[in-house]
């Protein structure tokens, strides 16, 4: 059983609920002071703890979709992230792989024409060889016949560190926001493609090209677009795509949007930090690289590099979230930087976490789809 399945966490909790009674039940029976007793009741309070902390952690890995599997909790999948060369020798499906479907929630879902459809994909960079899964959600015109003929615009979605795709969907609830508000003509009808930035698990790179390693900025800034582009009816024009994120996927979809406006017409990041942190997640992502490091720094881009032609929004909250001052100084500066343009949501309170995102997510779609072409 998967450490996301609701076999795990119902099975965590009853037997926490049974160690609970148990302990009720037997206290009595062990209240004496011989070691026996003692150990029993030490040995009760622990396991009902340590069940009760299971439970909870299981939980709140539902809810915020942090690890993906148990090997992901154990750190264990360092060998999955980069595929070397012959990744690609005898492939005749691309670089994209669509290797199942599921039907969104929404009334009608079970329907593509109705309520659109989510595809899990397996995508390989072309050129950094960067291998990993996404899943793309579809809207319900990719499937009408009279749309058969029509390209539409494409946002990248990005989760924070460590991260699922699986929890943009049953977290964050991406292709719900976005049927609604194309249904009610509040966003025109867009492709999501929903992956977590982490692209060399368990190694958070921050989408840096890392020398001698996963070249993560390249691989977002073309291979993924080209891979999507080769498969699905997207806009060829550099404006019919459009990258957001929450936490590490809002600094990525701020610096690609910036670093890559041929790319990315549009980046929101929701509750972004504005430079890369090193820590023991990343490792050494620069290599002494001093030109690399200062590229991370989107103050340091703004300060330096030519104002990108691009659009950013960004998002925090007075109360509740740590990067309120710091975001207010960057819409600050990249006011001063035109071509760039600064859009921004700021809510009077909200933390780091989905049920902020949630509250965002709306506004941010209907702002991405405003400023991306389906041509």
């Amino acid at each position: 059983m998967g450490l996301t399945s609701n076999k795990v966490l119902v099975l965590a909790v009853l037997f926490a609920v049974l160690l609970f009674a148990g302990t009720v039940w037997y206290w009595p029976r062990l209240a004496r002071r011989t070691w026996r007793a003692v150990g029993g009741r030490v040995g009760l309070l622990f396991a009902t703890q340590l069940a009760v902390f299971a439970s909870v952690g299981l939980a709140t890995n539902q809810a915020f979709g942090f690890y993906a599997s148990w090997a992901d909790l154990l750190g264990q999948e360092s060998t999955q992230g980069v595929v070397v060369n012959h990744g690609l020798a005898g492939s005749t499906g691309g670089p994209l792989q669509v290797v199942g479907t599921r039907e969104v929630n929404v009334q009608g879902g079970a329907r593509p024409q109705i309520g659109g459809q989510i595809q899990r994909v397996d995508i390989v960079g072309r050129t950094t060889h960067v291998a990993t899964p996404a899943y793309v959600y579809l809207p319900p015109e990719y499937f009408q016949p009279q749309y058969r003929t029509r390209t539409f615009p494409a946002a990248v979605v990005l989760t924070g560190y460590p991260g699922t795709a699986e929890a943009l969907i049953k977290g964050l609830h991406y292709p719900q926001t976005a049927h609604g508000l194309a249904k009610s003509g509040r966003m025109q009808p867009m492709i999501l493609v929903m992956l977590r930035p982490t692209v060399a698990p368990p190694r958070d790179t921050e989408c840096v090209d890392v020398p001698g390693g996963p070249r993560s900025e390249t691989f977002f800034a073309k291979d993924l677009p080209d891979a999507v582009g080769a498969h699905y009816r997207v806009g060829e024009k550099p404006g019919s795509w459009g990258v957001i994120g929450d936490s590490t996927g809002g600094y990525c979809a701020l610096k690609l949007a910036m670093h890559h406006p041929d790319s990315y017409a549009a980046g929101a990041g929701l509750s972004p930090y504005y430079k890369a942190p090193i820590d023991p997640t990343t490792g050494d992502l620069f290599h002494g690289d001093k030109n690399l490091r200062n590229r991370a720094d989107l103050w340091w881009c703004l300060k330096h590099l030519p104002a990108p032609d691009t659009s950013l929004l960004v998002s925090s909250s007075r109360v509740g979230e740590g990067d309120y001052r710091s975001t207010l100084k960057f819409i600050q500066q990249v006011e001063a930087r035109k071509p760039t343009r600064i859009s921004s949501i700021i809510l009077d309170s909200g933390g780091h976490n989905f049920n902020t995102w949630r509250r965002e997510i709306p506004a941010a779609l209907q702002w991405l789809s405003g400023r991306l072409s389906d041509r």
